[in-house]
């Protein structure tokens, strides 16, 4: 989207900053909330944050608004939910429609669309509430990652081993979720992918001490490090980039989010998930990303808003 800074401030009108929400994310949302609304105001847009403590169109009723940035992460934000309730009341949103939205936030069915599709992305199983795993487990093979098939930030999710590692992984998920993806584990480095208005911003890779990316590496460890450039040549990184892109698009993905995705020994990349609203605080990864190009936090904020311009229909 062609729109300088200065037209995006023109056009916005009073944002809402729609932050909290139910999820088991609902701490992280509120540090990126806090984050936007502070950039907001910085770039001299009119902008108020919302928090969503009980029913959503109450939390919003006492606030004057043009449009809307969403800060949710997770279940009843990000996965569709809100996007549908602000498309009814005819309120522009910042990122991914309904479709996107929703597809993200189901891991199965996304993994699904890019099998369709010929992406790669790594074996897996879905197991219903209750059912034991241990014949998916092994059909799959050990070492394989359990995780609740809705929820994002790494939250209910294990690496399993052996087959005696199993049954507390399953255990742990279904705390979160009534479907459990059982997937096979990429030995390989972790990468991300941030893609804002179409464009792909440069590849990050993740290392930590954990077992992977867990939650605690994503927020509080001061272990987990963050290499951009990545290290990758300049044309694998465009490749990679292209897989990461068309896995975006291939779920209905608009705006902005983060393509997550493991890349083998032999360098192939294998797709796990995408991120429709990814952290937002000045050290989560889409911010990252940007200031390798020479984007500010305020200006990358300025570019989301901007997607909130674009028609739906």
């Amino acid at each position: 989207m062609s729109v300088t800074d200065a037209e995006i401030k023109a056009r916005a009108g009073r944002v809402a900053v729609l932050m909290g929400g139910p999820s088991a994310e609902r701490a992280v949302s509120l540090k990126s909330g806090t984050a936007v609304l502070e950039a907001l105001l910085r770039s001299g847009v009119n902008a108020v944050g919302v928090i969503w403590d009980g029913r959503l169109l109450d939390d919003l009723a006492n606030v004057d608004f043009d449009r809307v940035f969403i800060a949710l992460h997770g279940r009843g934000g990000e996965d569709g939910q809100v996007q549908a309730l602000l498309g009814l009341i005819d309120v522009p949103y910042t990122g991914s429609g309904v479709l996107g939205c929703a597809l993200s936030m189901d891991k199965v069915r996304s993994k699904r669309v890019w099998q369709s599709l010929g992406l790669p992305t790594p074996e897996f199983q879905v197991l219903a509430p209750g059912e034991d795993g241990t014949a998916a487990a092994a059909a799959i093979g050990y070492p394989l990652v359990v995780k609740p098939a809705h929820e994002g930030s790494s939250i209910g999710v294990s690496k399993v081993e052996t087959p005696a590692q199993l049954a507390p992984a399953l255990a742990l998920a279904a705390r979160y979720d009534r479907a459990i993806l059982m997937e096979r584990w990429i030995v390989g480095g972790e990468y991300t992918l941030s893609i804002v208005d179409g464009r792909a911003l440069p590849l990050i890779k993740i290392e930590t001490p954990h077992a992977f990316y867990d939650y605690d590496a994503k927020y509080h460890a001061d272990s987990t490090r963050y290499l951009v450039p990545c290290g990758l040549d300049a044309a694998l990184e465009a490749e990679l980039a292209k897989t990461g892109l068309a896995a975006f698009e291939a779920i209905g993905a608009s705006g902005w989010g983060r393509v997550d995705f493991m890349l083998d020994a032999e360098r192939r990349p294998w797709l796990i998930e995408v991120n429709m609203v990814p952290g937002m605080t000045d050290h989560s990864l889409v911010p990252m990303a940007a200031r390798a190009v020479g984007m500010s936090f305020d200006e990358l904020v300025l570019r989301i808003l901007a997607t909130s311009f674009e028609s739906r229909s």
